[in-house]
């Protein structure tokens, strides 16, 4: 079975993820994992695709000629085996939220942190809400707490950060559940 990373982009518009999963469909093809976002104007969507006959991401590629021809970008890269596989990544998830006037590094200082204490952001959107006039700054990070880490001391470690940047930074733990 052959493994797909598949991109889209493009100006959004109401039908995207319609067409792009029917094309999925119709073309035979499982999707194993995926996300789609709008960025300021523009649709995003990554996916992880899998086929059990096409090898050749030409073969895909020509699937979504249609959607070419309506100006979106699609990017088709065949994965190397064990490339589609969910990594097991151990720890407790977390939740961190930030809140604050747009400003240049938020997001490298908040993961700059993260990532010099072995933290793995798993997630990452970030948004500006409000009016034109007061607009706020949003990213909200879903993070892997390496063991013997808790989400009170990740809190404790944005504190500085914190005041020197203006914003907001909470720290929650998300509890998994099974079912």
């Amino acid at each position: 079975m052959s493994h797909f990373a598949l991109t889209i982009i493009g100006r959004d518009r109401a039908g995207i993820v319609a067409e792009v999963t029917k094309i999925l469909y119709q073309s035979g093809c499982n999707i194993a994992d995926s996300s789609c976002s709008i960025l300021g104007g523009q649709f995003s969507m990554i996916l992880i695709v899998s086929h059990p006959e096409i090898s050749d991401k030409a073969v895909l590629m020509e699937a979504f000629a249609p959607l070419v021809q309506k100006d979106l970008s699609v990017f088709v890269r065949t994965l190397k085996p064990g490339g589609e596989e969910r990594p097991d990544l151990a720890g407790e998830i977390c939740m961190i939220s930030v809140y604050g006037a747009d400003k240049p590094g938020i997001v490298y200082r908040v993961a700059h942190e993260l990532g010099k204490r072995s933290i793995n952001i798993t997630d990452l959107n970030t948004k500006l809400i409000g009016d034109k006039s007061s607009p706020v700054y949003v990213m909200i990070i879903e993070a892997l707490l390496p063991e013997g880490i808790e989400s009170e001391e990740v809190e404790s470690w944005m504190l500085a950060l914190k005041q020197e940047l203006k914003v907001d930074i909470s720290v929650r733990s998300i509890t998994s559940v099974e079912l």
